[in-house]
């Protein structure tokens, strides 16, 4: 996935670590020790116990104050902390979203329920859900989730009534980014809870603290040069809504409420500025605090793990848990009592399965952590958190893979035991857009050398992401020799071919963008996305026989299962001016995905092109209302804007079309035919002023650009203004 600037600084992980052994002990000697029942209900008598599951996204515990954290006050994180069970050695199994998600919902480690990524998995239906195992005990069920990598099409959405995936679709940065804030999240969330009576399973997602880090104000302001955590600031200010709700329901103090993290975030340390990538403690510790009636609140070292969640909600509800769980109880632990010695297996083969890169897994038992690779690591994490001292060289590499293979129990993670597996090509760009890099390589290798290393490879991403990074500051040239370096150093870094190739398209150097995505696809054989950003260009190149030639030289479409390639098609088809094959085209783009603005704006121009070869005054108003429908799922489309302020136009609605064009204009200041078309718009609508203040601003910015007749022209529009002023 995209790397990205630091959120600050990159202080010690181990700074803020909370060490509280001596505290502990002194509590149980007090009396005041966290000890517990199994969980019975403090509400009316017989009535089962509600559950809340609260999981934020990328979650650091060193930015939360019951953490240790000095750099902000978690205030409502903290109140629940207060009443409840901190875990303090939490750690998830995988540091990404839908793989910690479902080992968190089905109570297994990602061996046995198979979900190893975003992009090529789903949960199997065949899997038992922790929803579907509470309503079949007679819960009401609801789930509210805000990014687009927990998506129902994955399959978490097993045993929940209702799965609000709802997302809202667009980041400023990127117009592709699927997600939603924590207060749209939550007060979608209490609206479901507004109508159940209990018992209920509520869980409710908050992505927000996952890059791009975007707080809204204040916590943009309060935290501009520390955004990451201004986006844990402005999760937990939520919270507090959603907690005060929940207690203020009728039986609400009869509610067990798990709050956790999927996983953390790299900022910077070990090379890594996201997630995904290693399985250091960076991205594998996570809060967990435990809140439920006759559980006293205290402080638990010993580590557990994501998987010991499921069987842990059973005991506090006072349910059967069902056959197959891996994890256990850990309410012995909030008693005092000492949990069985285990070894917690972990992995992270995003790099294996998206980026074609060696995978990375390993296991933790006690202190000792060993993370399997082709540079294997080992750490002593008790007395060094920060993982800052491989251990190797110094061991037996081959004893500790053996301890590997007997916490494995034989299941290879790479070699498809027990997945349900299902690359859904729709969903990559989505995840694109998330910052994930999924190459959809048609094979992988099967055996790996050091430079095949996440650790390895990391630094040549890092360096492209840099070249990129220092364009879009204005240093081009700069920006351009570092991609065009990292090309010829890891020609199999996936990454820099479509980044070098935008900027070019950008440039409107658009057949050396071509060149780029061949010579990637030469380098990378077999990678489904650059063929896409390969007919992407061919397009804006105006080879639109080729596009039509490459998508359908097969008989149909070659990547029929990808929505972007009808849309590819229908633009050259439109373009040609074949508008019946154009339709079929966009159809179909919107029938595989149909939250996709640029498809809808692209039937708006198909649709105006009818109007204008056939006057039909149906067709102009289907034009309108497919602007609207583009518009509708993303306002800030300047070219949406730009069409139906030119179908205004030469509807003869000039007046219509004077708002739209303006609205474009805004968005993109650059925007050459808005700029032009507000111009006309406005003399026909009689608005000289305006049309004369566009007309000069038009020419005073474009003259180089255009021919000596298309100057004269100008200037003759300008004097009719004048005169018509006067």
């Amino acid at each position: 996935m995209r790397s990205m600037p630091s959120s600050g600084s990159a202080d010690s992980f181990a700074a803020s670590l909370p060490l509280r052994a001596g505290l502990v002990l002194a509590v149980f000697l007090l009396g005041g020790a966290s000890a517990a029942g199994s969980g019975g209900s403090s509400g009316s008598a017989g009535a089962k116990p509600n559950l809340l599951i609260i999981t934020i996204d990328t979650l650091r515990p060193d930015r939360l104050s019951c953490y240790g954290s000095p750099m902000l006050k978690t205030e409502a994180i903290d109140g629940l902390a207060e009443k409840g069970i901190v875990f303090e050695r939490a750690f998830a199994q995988v540091p990404l979203t839908l793989p910690s998600h479902t080992t968190i919902m089905l109570g297994k480690d990602p061996l046995h329920h198979g979900v190893h990524d975003n992009a090529h998995f789903r949960v199997g239906p065949e899997q038992l859900t922790l929803a579907e195992h509470l309503k079949g005990l007679g819960y009401a069920t609801g789930a509210f989730v805000g990014g687009f990598p927990l998506d129902s099409q994955f399959g978490l959405g097993q045993g929940f009534d209702v799965y609000d995936d709802a997302f809202e679709g667009h980041s400023a940065r990127r117009q592709e980014y699927r997600e939603r804030k924590a207060d749209a999240v939550v007060s979608s969330a209490l609206r479901w809870l507004d109508g159940q009576a209990g018992p209920w399973f509520l869980w409710v997602h908050c992505f927000d603290p996952h890059d791009p880090y975007e707080p809204p104000e204040p916590f943009l302001t309060r935290f501009k040069d520390h955004l990451y955590t201004g986006e844990v600031a402005y999760v937990d200010s939520v919270m507090k809504k959603l907690l005060a709700a929940v207690e203020k329901k009728e039986n609400g103090a009869n509610t067990v409420i798990v709050l956790t993290g999927d996983h953390g975030e790299g900022l910077g340390q070990h090379g890594e500025e996201t997630h995904g990538y290693f399985a250091y403690n960076t991205t594998l510790w996570i809060p967990l605090i435990i809140c439920a009636p006759g559980l006293k609140p205290g402080r638990v070292e010993q580590t557990v793990v994501h998987m010991d969640i499921f069987p842990t909600i059973c005991e506090l509800l006072g349910v059967a848990k069902p056959k197959g769980l891996q994890g256990i109880s850990i309410l012995p632990a909030t008693r005092g009592q000492t949990l069985p010695r285990r070894s917690f297996y972990f992995e992270t083969l995003y790099p294996y399965y998206s980026r074609g890169w060696a995978p990375l897994y390993g296991y933790l038992q006690g202190p000792e952590k060993f993370i399997d690779s082709p540079i294997p690591e080992a750490f002593d994490i008790a007395g060094d958190f920060d993982e800052t001292a491989n251990l190797l060289p110094g061991q037996s590499v081959k004893k500790l893979r053996d301890k590997l293979a007997e916490v494995t129990g034989g299941i290879s993670p790479v070699a498809g035991e027990g997945q349900s597996a299902s690359l859904d090509a729709r969903a990559l760009e989505k995840l694109r857009s998330l910052g994930y890099v999924s190459s959809a390589t048609a094979g992988r290798k099967d055996k790996f050398g050091p430079s095949d290393d996440p650790k390895t490879m990391l630094p040549f991403h890092a360096k492209a992401t840099r070249g990129r990074s220092l364009y879009e500051s204005g240093h081009r040239a700069e920006g351009i020799a570092l991609l065009e370096e990292v090309m010829q150093e890891r020609p199999d870094l996936d990454i820099t071919y479509p980044t070098l190739a935008q900027i070019y398209s950008g440039q409107g150097r658009v057949d050396l963008a071509i060149a780029v995505m061949k010579k990637g696809a030469e380098a990378i054989p077999g990678n489904i996305s650059f063929a896409s950003y390969y007919i992407h260009f061919l397009n804006e190149s105006g080879k639109f026989d080729d596009v039509i030639q490459m998508l359908t030289a097969s008989g149909g479409n070659a990547f029929a299962e990808i929505p972007e390639s009808w849309n590819d098609l229908g633009v050259a088809y439109l373009n040609k001016g074949e508008l019946e094959k154009a339709l079929d085209a966009f159809r179909k783009a919107v029938a595989l995905d149909d939250g996709n603005y640029i498809f809808y704006r692209n039937l708006g121009d198909l649709y105006f092109a009818f109007f204008v070869r056939s006057k039909d005054s149906a067709a102009y108003k289907t034009s309108l209302d497919y602007y609207r429908k583009a518009l509708g799922l993303n306002p800030e489309d300047p070219s949406s804007h730009n069409g139906m302020g030119y179908a205004y136009l030469q509807g003869g609605e000039p007046r219509l079309a004077i708002p739209e064009f303006e609205r474009a204009l805004k968005l993109s200041p650059d925007y050459t035919s808005a700029l032009y078309n507000l111009a006309q718009a406005a003399f026909k609508a009689g608005d000289f002023e305006k049309a004369l203040e566009s007309f000069v601003k038009f020419k005073e910015r474009y003259t180089k650009i255009l021919s000596p007749a298309q100057v004269e022209s100008m200037d003759a529009m300008i004097r009719e203004c004048r005169s018509r002023i006067r």
